[in-house]
């Protein structure tokens, strides 16, 4: 199969979908990758040693004029020109992200396969997790840097002086996002408190190596108790194929401190806080009712040699996969089922159409 690989083109999104490892791997396996030129130059790898992989570099029409594109993020409305009936394996968000991306897929046929979507045998979201960890981890790094009063924040450092914990940080969400949130949290020293749906399993699995933390039913009433006094909040809440629950009213919001910080990294999937709106890595925070808003939607791109790596690791026997199978066979395997929203032009995640108003375009194939 030919495989294209794009340079990404979303605001300060350095990382790239296949590495040169992987180039190897596809193309002793029989596949064509083609790379843009330039795609890796964010995450550390040159033109060079992706052609010493076996790659061919080309400019970004002949990347997106293959069978397969492989990408990060979501194509950008300059990437709609390209799109032409392939398969595109990527971050896709469609119940979150605009209108306008879903119906340029459909209209041009696409196979869209989303990252975000593909469950392993155990059921978890296996390309999903690693970029969900490196955006708690950096949910906390962002949310204390933006407490300085020079960012307009109430000044107040998270973390331990001389033996004494200061800030309290609350996280709405005990996944992936909340775990590693409240891991950077806890050992900066700061009060943590973790409001989730499941207690007895966070008690049973992360007690231990999150002693400390307060943990609390997520409801209304609790995370209305909880943020009223926070300096940062984070939210880590993911609804899968869905858009985000608004766990934080704009009311609530209007209760916290002048200067406490708001992390919403569920924006991707539409935001968890009523108050937010897409931000982006040049613009990244806007205040509104006196709090600071931190609403990126690719925060992991920060850091793309460390989630490039990650992501890369994980892909890359699912994109072998893909191209093993091709377009029609695709709907034949498990694992692929649920990472299909769009197959050849037709929505057929229910949830993704009704989210977008799109029932229209919805459709059942006997395969799936």
């Amino acid at each position: 199969m030919k495989i294209g690989v794009p340079k990404e083109v979303k605001d300060k999104e350095a990382r790239v979908a296949i590495v040169p490892e992987g180039v190897k791997s596809l193309v002793a396996a029989g596949n064509i990758v083609i790379i843009e030129k330039g795609a890796g130059i964010g995450s550390g790898y040159t033109d060079k040693l992706y052609e010493l992989a076996g790659a061919v570099i080309v400019t970004v029409d002949k990347a997106w004029d293959v069978e397969l594109v492989v990408k990060v993020k979501e194509p950008q409305e300059t990437e709609y020109q390209y799109l032409n009936g392939q398969m595109v394996f990527t971050f896709f968000h469609l119940a979150g992200v605009s209108k306008r991306l879903t119906e340029a897929l459909i209209s041009q046929k696409v196979t869209a396969i989303a990252y975000e979507s593909l469950e392993d045998e155990a059921g978890r979201l296996p390309i999903l997790e690693p970029m969900s960890a490196i955006a708690g981890n950096m949910s906390v790094l962002m949310g204390a840097y933006y407490l300085s009063q020079y960012n307009h924040g109430n000044g107040m450092q998270l973390g331990s002086v001389l033996g004494v914990g200061y800030g309290k940080v609350v996280i709405i969400g005990d996944g992936v996002v909340g775990r590693h949130a409240a891991k950077v949290a806890v050992a900066m020293g700061a009060k943590v408190v973790v409001a989730g749906l499941d207690k007895a399993r966070w008690l049973r699995h992360y007690q231990q190596q999150l002693a400390g933390v307060e943990y609390v039913q997520s409801n209304e009433q609790n995370i209305a108790k909880q943020i009223r006094n926070a300096d940062l909040v984070v939210g880590a809440v993911l609804c899968r194929g869905l858009r985000a629950p608004k766990v934080l009213t704009e009311k609530m919001l209007k209760e916290m401190g002048r200067g406490s910080v708001v992390v919403d990294v569920s924006i991707d999937q539409g935001g968890c806080f009523e108050t937010s709106r897409v931000t982006s890595h040049s613009d990244p925070v806007f205040i509104k009712h006196g709090v600071i808003h931190y609403c990126v939607s690719n925060m992991p791109g920060a850091y793309p040699r460390t989630s490039t790596e990650a992501l890369a690791k994980t892909t890359i026997a699912y994109i072998e996969e893909i191209a093993g199978l091709g377009v029609g066979r695709l709907v034949e395997d498990v694992r692929m089922v649920k990472a299909i929203n769009i197959y050849k032009g037709v929505i057929v995640v229910e949830e993704v159409a009704r989210e977008l108003n799109l029932m229209s375009y919805y459709g059942v194939i006997d395969a799936l």
